[in-house]
């Protein structure tokens, strides 16, 4: 392992943690039945993939992580969900399979990252 990597994993972890949530888990997928008539693009007009996560209680370009279940790998709030959820992340995956299989997790502490 080089020193510049030793050094840039030290910086990921001691990233500051800005805020700390606890909210409902649950998980979408671009399916047409689930979302609007533009399944693949974001309420903040980007694609879906890996780590975009939708809610309606954090600003787009919000950094989070879920400790307990991913560890450090950080999400990007660019989503969002109907009104009616409030206190809830929904988690993006590449099929409605998988998105059923994580289903809901309640009380999840959430971290707001700093950038």
């Amino acid at each position: 392992m080089t020193p510049e990597f030793a050094r840039s994993i030290e910086i990921e972890k001691k990233k500051l943690v800005m805020k700390a949530h606890t909210m409902t888990l649950t998980a979408y997928s671009s399916s047409i039945d689930e979302t609007d008539s533009t399944p693949f693009i974001t309420a903040s007009n980007t694609r879906v993939r890996d780590g975009v996560v939708a809610t309606n209680m954090l600003p787009f370009g919000t950094r989070i992580r879920m400790p307990s279940l991913f560890g450090t790998k950080e999400f990007i709030v660019e989503d969002r969900m109907h009104r009616r959820h409030q206190n809830r992340i929904d988690i993006w995956f590449p099929s409605k399979k998988e998105a059923l299989r994580f289903g809901i997790v309640q009380g999840a502490l959430i971290e707001v990252v700093a950038d």
